[in-house]
């Protein structure tokens, strides 16, 4: 682009009849010019705009960019959901992207250096979001929320991010990352603070959770498929809470605040709202296909499909 736009500049001082002595420190002088605007002229990838493509793909959904997001990530089909809030206060499907990388295997992370990527409820405010990260673009999951913490895991700074490269994150190709940071950054204009990430070993269906019977994991994994089964049903987000070293799921309290718990005492009586189920129309009939960028572990099928209601009985 610069050296196009010194080529017209020397053009024109040859038509205007500058001599040679004359015509170089003027094109050194434009040169200089022209880089110094080229440098303000580049943004930081995190500044990066939506596509158009992105956006008129929003458009089509009938999907506000500034509102509110929910993300839910499966290890195993390797496959990231990111989910859009609509004024019936559901959310809708936007777009399942593959994850290029995770490391470890099926199983929460328990430990600094086992490599394991996280499995839980978790959130994402502002100041998670990093711009700077050496992989290209980051989210801080936040781990280790309350739950880890009552049961003494440790690690730190476990991400969704870039690079393709893990470490006990979820990492994505640069040009998908870039994306996914730009829904979430422009979620945040639009005033809303955190938004929640569910990370499940697989789609926790009762054939899944059937396969996986024997795993050590698995009375973990039933209370994650509580929160699973009531997005299933409602596309609303569980509330959720942690006490007596346990994840709680779709309760509320008679007074105060459920993130106020604490993670290890005995649980204060709960009431259990009645979810109210979703029903879906056509532009629910069937979820976006992933975008067309192989996995850790291959593309699977992106159906979702509704489970007959979620078991809340503890």
């Amino acid at each position: 682009m610069i050296a196009r736009r010194l080529g017209h500049v020397r053009m024109s001082l040859i038509i205007s009849g500058a001599t040679r002595k004359r015509a170089l420190p003027m094109l050194l002088a434009v040169a200089w010019v022209l880089a110094a605007c080229a440098k303000v002229e580049l943004v930081g990838p995190h500044l990066v705009p939506l596509s158009q493509e992105t956006l008129m793909l929003l458009g089509k959904k009938g999907m506000d960019p500034q509102a509110p997001i929910f993300i839910r990530i499966f290890k195993e089909e390797s496959e990231l959901e990111v989910w859009k809030l609509k004024s019936d206060g559901r959310f809708y499907h936007f777009k399942t992207y593959p994850i290029c990388n995770w490391s470890g295997e099926l199983g929460p992370k328990l430990q600094q250096g086992d490599r394991q990527a996280p499995e839980g409820f978790y959130s994402v405010n502002r100041e998670q979001m990093n711009p700077d990260s050496k992989y290209h673009l980051a989210m801080n999951l936040g781990f280790p929320n309350a739950f880890d913490r009552a049961h003494g895991r440790t690690g730190e700074f476990l991400m969704i991010h870039g690079r393709c490269k893990s470490a006990g994150c979820y990492a994505m190709t640069d040009a998908l990352m870039e994306e996914i940071y730009g829904i979430a950054r422009d979620s945040f204009l639009g005033g809303n603070d955190t938004f929640a990430v569910h990370a499940f070993p697989f789609r926790m269906t009762d054939a899944n959770m059937a396969r996986q019977a024997k795993h050590p994991a698995y009375a973990f994994w039933k209370t994650l498929k509580e929160g699973y089964d009531y997005f299933e049903l409602t596309r609303q987000l569980p509330a959720v809470a942690v006490c007596n070293r346990h994840y709680v799921v779709n309760v509320a309290l008679r007074s105060g605040d459920l993130k106020q718990l604490d993670p290890v005492a005995a649980c204060p009586l709960f009431r259990r709202p009645k979810p109210v189920p979703f029903k879906p129309g056509g532009e629910q009939a069937a979820l976006s296909p992933p975008a067309a960028t192989p996995g850790r572990s291959g593309l699977s099928g992106s159906a979702i499909s509704t489970p007959p209601g979620p078991n809340l009985a503890r």
